[in-house]
């Protein structure tokens, strides 16, 4: 009896339970749905208050959806500006401005300009020479001072040998002993041993292709600057430029002369480190014609006049620069402080690429002027170009009156 009443008991209790289910139901169906035109039983998310989170994956939603073409921005509404970049906290990089080519002197005028820059030649040998020559007695002993002069200037023997001889007969002949006309005599003198008539002109346009310059020379003469100030030197003129930077075994030697282009607009032709300097040669002359420029400077590595097979590099340059055009120019690029080892070194390279040029450095740091006139006597090669400084335009072409009449100074009253 027990039993059954137990059981009883929990059948009630799971009717009871089942029925409570149902209604709950069926009042959660009818608080959530109303009638057409009447409220519903709770506030609806979006109409009565702002919806919160999982309001909208309530199926279905009470109030109707706005698309964006049905809303309309109040007239009057205050649109701020945009923040500014310190606002913000960003700002914007500035845009990398290209620098502008600078504007080399002119080319004409310009050892006249640097006369100043040889000083120090002036004193031993233009002014050494006038003093001794403007003495009293001129007897033997001065003689061999005058010939000292002019060795330790670095005139060489046979030149010195010349000008001595004509200068004892013309001061015998002439008369010549006043200051003033010693300056006249020395002046036409020297002016004899370095040339008048010979063509210095450096051979940087050709017709209908770019001309080929090659520039050669020892290890520390300065080369690859040269090579920048030549290409100013062009620009200065009026002529495009391209620049072979055939010197690949200086690490260095390719930005240096990038960066002596960059000023002025003249692209660079460069290749790996420790590259083949002919195909770099090449690459530049076969650029020079399709750019359509009027000259290609070619720099090469530094390389001492007893190295055989360095020497045979350059003619292997040379060679392969021909296959594009003709060299036009082979420009030696000599230190004048070295003096006659200057004058050796010329003889060497002369014999490896036939020298048409010298271009004689640091000339403005030594007293040995008269190495202008050895390395013309002894090679037969004319110096074309001379510098006198460090800066960028201290380059200059090289003018024979103007040189002598800043070795010699103003004339005496």
């Amino acid at each position: 009896m027990e039993y059954v009443l137990i059981i009883i008991a929990i059948v009630v209790f799971a009717v009871v339970t089942a029925a409570g289910l149902v209604v709950g139901t069926r009042r959660r169906g009818r608080a959530g749905t109303a009638a057409p035109g009447h409220a519903p039983d709770r506030p609806q998310p979006g109409t009565d208050y702002p919806p919160g989170v999982g309001d909208d994956a309530e199926v279905p939603r009470d109030s109707p959806r706005r698309t964006v073409d049905t809303v309309d921005l109040p007239a009057d509404l205050d649109i701020p500006a945009p923040p500014t970049g310190a606002e913000t906290g960003l700002y914007e990089l500035e845009l990398e401005k290209v620098p502008e080519l600078e504007v080399p002197a002119p080319a004409a005028g310009r050892l006249v300009r640097l006369r100043a820059r040889l000083a120090r030649s002036q004193s031993s040998l233009g002014r050494g020479l006038l003093l001794l020559l403007s003495g009293d007695n001129l007897d033997e002993e001065v003689w061999e001072d005058v010939e000292t002069t002019l060795l330790v200037a670095d005139v060489g023997v046979t030149p010195t040998e010349e000008l001595v001889a004509s200068l004892r007969t013309k001061v015998k002949v002439l008369g010549a002993r006043r200051p003033a006309d010693v300056h006249v005599l020395l002046r036409d003198e020297l002016l004899a041993q370095i040339g008048t008539s010979t063509d210095r002109t450096v051979q940087a346009f050709a017709q209908g292709r770019p001309a080929n310059i090659l520039v050669v020379g020892v290890n520390g003469t300065g080369k690859t600057t040269t090579c920048g100030k030549i290409a100013r030197l062009l620009v200065a003129d009026g002529r495009r430029v391209v620049l072979g930077a055939a010197d690949t075994f200086r690490a260095a030697a390719a930005d240096q002369l990038e960066t002596w282009g960059s000023r002025v607009g003249a692209y660079t032709v460069r290749g790996s480190e420790g590259g083949d300097p002919a195909s770099v040669a090449f690459e530049a002359a076969k650029r020079g014609i399709s750019d359509g420029v009027d000259t290609v400077v070619i720099d090469t590595a530094g390389r001492l006049h007893t190295k055989t097979g360095l020497m045979d590099e350059l003619s292997k340059i040379k060679k392969v620069v021909a296959k594009l055009g003709p060299v036009d120019e082979v420009l030696l690029v000599l230190d004048a402080t070295t003096g006659q080892n200057a004058v050796e070194q010329a003889r060497v390279f002369t014999q490896a690429v036939d020298i048409t040029g010298v271009v004689l450095t640091k000339l403005d740091g030594t007293a040995k002027g008269g190495i202008v006139i050895a390395v013309q006597r002894e090679l037969g090669v004319p110096v074309k170009l001379i510098g006198l400084g460090e800066g960028p335009d201290d380059l200059a072409p090289f003018e024979p009156e103007a040189f002598v009449d800043a070795l010699l100074g103003d004339p005496p009253d």
